[in-house]
C-alpha cells in the first residue's frame, strides 16, 4: 500500500470531486498523486490529422491545468499527471499495477440522469490489482423505508458532499461489510487502516439471514423463539472474528453492527451515515470470472458514499 493514489480525470465535476477525495488520502498516506486523463485517438476516417492532433492537445492541456490547480491547493503534496491516448479504463487498469490506490467518479463525462455507475468506474472495479474507491458526485438519501429506495424511488442528494470532494465527510465512521464467517484479512486490514487514519470508529456491518424454510408457515412460532438465540450466536461469532484485530489496533473504536437483513441492502442503508464503506472483492482466476459478485455490484451502484473494493483471494 505504499504505491501513489492514482485518480483517472476527464475535466467533469465528478471526476474531479473524486480527485479531491484522492487528494486528501494521498497526504493521509503520505504518498504522491497521480492524476491520469486518458484520450483515445479518434477515428482518422472521420477526422482530419490536425483534428486528431488536437484532440489529443486538449486533452494534454486539461490534464496540466488540473495538476497546477491541484498543486496551488495541496502545497506538500507530490503530485504528477499521465496523460495517454489508451482507452480509459485500460489506462486506469495499468496505473492501477503500481499504485496503492485507484480512486475514480462513478461517473464521468459519459451516461445520462439516473446512471448511478458508468461502464469506466464498473470495470476498473471488478478488475483492479489494488483496491478502489468509487466516489459519488454527492451523497444520495433513499426516499423508501429506512433509506432504501425501492422501485421507482427517486433518491435525492445532501450537501454533505460537493466541489469539496467530501471533506465535510470526512468525520463520519468507516464502515465495513463484513462476512465473519469467512473474512478476508485484505479487506479487514484496509478498514481498520482507513478508521485509524482518521481518527474515526469503524462500524463492522454483519447481515445474516435466517434458515432457508424459515418462511413456512409452520416454523413461524419455532423462529419467535428461537430467533434471539441465533443473534446472539451471530453476534458471537462476529466477535470472536473480530477479536484479533481489536488486539491489534486498540486505538480503533469497533461498533460490530448485527442485522437481520439482505446483504446488500444493509450495506446500502448503513452508508448513508458513513464517511467511507468498505467491501470486499474475490480476484479472478479466470478472465471469465473478472466481474463484481451480486452484492458488490449492488452495493456500488447504490452506496451512498465513497466506497472501497478490496480484492482478496478466494477463500
Amino acid at each position: 500500500m505504499s504505491g501513489p493514489v492514482v485518480a483517472g480525470v476527464d475535466g467533469s465535476r465528478r471526476s474531479l470531486t473524486a480527485a479531491e477525495w484522492a487528494a486528501r488520502e494521498a497526504a493521509r498516506r503520505g504518498v504522491a498523486l497521480r492524476l491520469v486523463h486518458a484520450c483515445p485517438p479518434l477515428p482518422r476516417r472521420v477526422s482530419p490529422v490536425p483534428g486528431v492532433d488536437a484532440w489529443q492537445q486538449v486533452g494534454e492541456q486539461m490534464l496540466g491545468r488540473t495538476v497546477a490547480d491541484f498543486r496551488a491547493r495541496h502545497a506538500g503534496l507530490e503530485i504528477d499527471g499521465k496523460h495517454t491516448a489508451a482507452e480509459p479504463a485500460e489506462a486506469l487498469l495499468t496505473a492501477a499495477t503500481s499504485a496503492g490506490l485507484l480512486v475514480v467518479g462513478a461517473r464521468g463525462w459519459g451516461g445520462f440522469d439516473g446512471l448511478a455507475v458508468g461502464s469506466v468506474a464498473l470495470r476498473v472495479t471488478a478488475m483492479a490489482d489494488c483496491p478502489v474507491v468509487t466516489v459519488p458526485e454527492t451523497r444520495r438519501t433513499g426516499t423508501g423505508r429506512d433509506g432504501w429506495a425501492g422501485p421507482g424511488g427517486s433518491p435525492g442528494p445532501d450537501s454533505s458532499a460537493g466541489p469539496d470532494g467530501w471533506a465535510a465527510a470526512e468525520t463520519a465512521e468507516v464502515q465495513l461489510g463484513f462476512d465473519a464467517h469467512a473474512p478476508a484479512e485484505a479487506t479487514v486490514a484496509f478498514a481498520f487502516r482507513a478508521a485509524q487514519e482518521r481518527g474515526v470508529p469503524l462500524r463492522v456491518v454483519h447481515a445474516w439471514a435466517l434458515p432457508p424454510a424459515s418462511p413456512s408457515a409452520w416454523m413461524l412460532t419455532v423462529l419467535e423463539e428461537d430467533r434471539a438465540t441465533w443473534e446472539d450466536q451471530e453476534s458471537q461469532v462476529v466477535s470472536d472474528a473480530l477479536r484479533p484485530w481489536r488486539e491489534s489496533c486498540p486505538e480503533v473504536t469497533v461498533v460490530p453492527d448485527v442485522v437481520l437483513l439482505n446483504p446488500a441492502e444493509a450495506l446500502v442503508r448503513a452508508s448513508e451515515r458513513a464517511g467511507l464503506l468498505v467491501i470486499g472483492r474475490r480476484t479472478a482466476t479466470r478472465p471469465t470470472e473478472l466481474r463484481l459478485g451480486p452484492v458488490a455490484h449492488a452495493v456500488l451502484h447504490h452506496a451512498r458514499c465513497p466506497l472501497a473494493v478490496v480484492p482478496h483471494p478466494a477463500g
